[in-house]
């Protein structure tokens, strides 16, 4: 029997410098590591994505559109909050990570930005549930900011505005970019429907949760958080057609994956719950779904839709660079971010990308 997978697995040391601070000076201007079938590295330019994309695969993206999900205030008391928005679940009630000196009991009145009155409710595990005096959606975006990641050190300008954002996004709620997503414009978005590339969009709202670092040592103790997707009919169609041709499905980002790998895990329970409805395995055909993950992706995973993604390099410990290693295999994924390292490219949500083509035998 092997041994249970744990944290110290998925633990590698980066230089501080080879953390992306600001996105490169055009959207295709990054790097691009391509790690073939055999687990290969080849170092590219982004646009050489183009050449390694065949006429008939099918791009998967996600169309989520980051919100201005941090505000900054006070109590009543006085006393500074800080609140970042998990996950909107009304118009004008919320999820939210509040930090402050003293947790805020329910009753407790927030002014936010100097212009939103916010009244707490309650609590749910670790977050707040956040009652607004107006649309959630509109007053964030009049009065909130960009929630950039931690490890992004400036405060968020009009170049984040721009930048941290997919040039495809157009459902709001998430509070970090899809950042795969990051690398496209329009351009090459063109290039690939003239090369006969199909393209297709699940929703997936990124949470604030995608940065929590694993804090177990046994990955089978880790609690995933939740994250709202929709798989819709077209894009299920799109997928079954290109099955059906012989194509390829690519999943841009880690999201878009999780995405799809959500229905074909709903669609498969839901077939075992109920074998008389002669639900189709998701390998075959997958069918449109919607509602909250709670999927990790690791090592031994059975991926039942995607064939190929494009992502971009992930933290320490985390749960993306666990579903890298679960795609590509734990061998492959570690000798990959070990050559990054070594060419010096640049990690994270501004940083450069991978290629990587499915490894069958993981």
């Amino acid at each position: 029997m092997s041994q249970p997978l744990t944290l110290a697995e998925f633990d590698y040391v980066l230089p501080p410098e080879l953390i992306a601070q600001a996105p490169a000076a055009v959207r295709t201007a990054s790097r691009l590591l391509h790690v073939d079938q055999l687990g290969h590295p080849h170092d590219l330019q982004f646009p050489a994505l183009i050449d390694l994309v065949r006429p008939g695969d099918l791009l998967v993206f996600n169309d989520t559109r980051v919100i201005k999900a941090r505000l900054f205030g006070q109590k009543e008391s006085g006393g500074k909050v800080e609140v970042l928005i998990e996950r909107i679940t009304s118009e004008n009630q919320a999820l939210a990570h509040v930090r402050a000196s003293k947790s805020p009991g329910p009753g407790t009145r927030l002014r936010l930005s100097n212009a939103i009155d916010v009244i707490v409710e309650g609590r749910e595990n670790d977050l707040f549930m956040l009652k607004f005096n107006g649309s959630v959606l509109d007053l964030l975006d009049q009065h909130g900011a960009i929630p950039l990641p931690p490890y992004i050190s400036h405060q968020p300008d009009a170049q984040d505005d721009l930048r941290y954002q997919t040039v495809y996004a157009r459902e709001p709620g998430a509070v970090a970019a899809p950042t795969a997503g990051l690398h496209f414009d329009e351009g090459i978005l063109n290039k690939f429907e003239q090369l006969g590339v199909s393209t297709a969009f699940v929703t997936l709202h990124v949470g604030a949760g995608t940065f929590q670092p694993v804090r177990v040592d046994k990955l089978s103790d880790h609690i995933m958080h939740a994250e709202r997707y929709t798989v819709p009919q077209a894009c299920a169609d799109a997928i079954n057609l290109t099955r059906s041709k012989g194509g390829r499905i690519i999943a841009v980002g880690t999201t878009s994956v999780r995405a799809l790998e959500s229905a074909a895990k709903a669609q498969r329970e839901a077939s075992l719950s109920h074998p008389e409805q002669s639900i189709p395995d998701p390998k075959s055909t997958l069918l449109a779904n919607s509602g909250d993950t709670r999927l990790f992706i690791t090592p031994g995973f059975d991926y039942q839709v995607i064939d190929a993604m494009v992502t971009n390099f992930h933290l320490p410990q985390s749960t993306l660079l666990m579903l890298v290693a679960a795609f590509i295999g734990l061998g492959t994924m570690k000798s990959a971010y070990a050559h990054a390292i070594a060419q010096r490219y640049r990690f994270f949500s501004y940083g450069d990308a991978m290629f990587l083509e499915r490894n069958r035998s993981q």
